[in-house]
């Protein structure tokens, strides 16, 4: 579920990729101040990007100065100062993180001994932000419930993480959310299950595991599904969740230069969404189940 969203680098300009890494140590630092220092390893570019897009709607201005951390304690970098909205999506990025071991563990993978360096932060958020453990608790439950019932519907199944992320929009937000945020988080938050889903095709069909793909389509592997007969359906699925993105977006009134959310929204999830159905992980590599099957054909074709 971590590690999706990301921006389309060669088509972001150097001021927008400046601002993308300070908010991405601001988020790690609001991390460290209201979960503690073990809970910065579970920072994503997800959250990061929640960051950029929540502060400019609700038109909060974020200083930004060179400092020194725990990790670049030899030279500093450009990092954004820590707000009230930074700590809250540093408790989000805790919570969630927490809840993905807690879910490994139940599904008999390991994670016990990762999910001890996020248990004290845990502890913290449910203290310090009930709400946004309560957001993530409440409609994980409901995710758990879809998944046991093995719901065959490609968007019920996406539902619970669509409207989790919507929820904490609107109460990230606060006056200043509207139907048109919570419609465009709504559908991030649907990509963003849904393309963990696709990515995790093979190794869900391997272990037996709830995915809704494999429930709709029954294709034997990823690469039958994404190129056979079942790849055009596929595609429409994002296509139309990139058109919800695009007609909500644009309604949206932004108080400083959009630039870098709409490169990550407009460009960065189509460009994730290809590399993952050509059998690329997220950071752009073949993962072993599809280089096996690249072998296999090239040995049918030698032959």
């Amino acid at each position: 579920m971590f590690g999706y969203v990301r921006a389309d680098t060669p088509y972001l300009y150097i001021k927008d990729d400046a601002l993308y890494r300070a908010m991405y140590c601001g988020v790690c630092k609001g991390i460290g101040q209201v979960c503690g220092h073990t809970a910065r390893m579970g920072l994503s570019y997800d959250v990061t990007f929640l960051s950029v897009i929540l502060h400019n709607i609700l038109g909060e201005d974020v200083k930004i100065e060179k400092q020194h951390c725990l990790t670049h304690c030899i030279r500093s970098r450009n990092m954004a100062e820590v707000d009230e909205l930074t700590r809250k999506l540093g408790a989000l990025n805790t919570v969630l993180v927490y809840y993905k071991y807690t879910d490994d563990i139940a599904d008999g993978d390991r994670g016990r001994g990762k999910r001890l360096w996020f248990k004290k932060g845990f502890k913290r958020v449910k203290k310090a932000y009930p709400e946004i453990e309560r957001i993530v608790r409440e409609n994980l439950a409901k995710q758990e419930e879809i998944e046991r019932a093995k719901t065959d519907s490609v968007d019920r199944a996406a539902d619970s993480t669509a409207v989790m992320l919507a929820e904490f929009s609107d109460y990230a937000l606060g006056e200043k959310a509207t139907p048109y945020t919570y419609n465009l988080f709504y559908a991030v938050g649907k990509w963003i299950y849904l393309i963990d889903a696709l990515d995790d095709y093979d190794k869900d069909m391997k272990k037996r595991a709830y995915n809704p793909f494999a429930l709709a389509y029954k294709a034997a592997c990823k690469k039958e599904l994404c190129e056979g007969e079942y790849g055009k359906e596929v595609e429409f699925i994002f296509h139309a969740i990139f058109f919800d993105i695009r007609e909500n977006l644009g309604q949206i009134s932004f108080r400083f230069n959009r630039d870098l959310s709409d490169n990550i929204l407009l460009r960065g999830l189509p460009m994730m969404t290809k590399r993952i159905m050509s059998g690329c992980n997220c950071m752009g590599r073949k993962n072993k189940e599809q280089r096996k099957a690249d072998k296999s054909a090239q040995r049918k074709n030698t032959k």
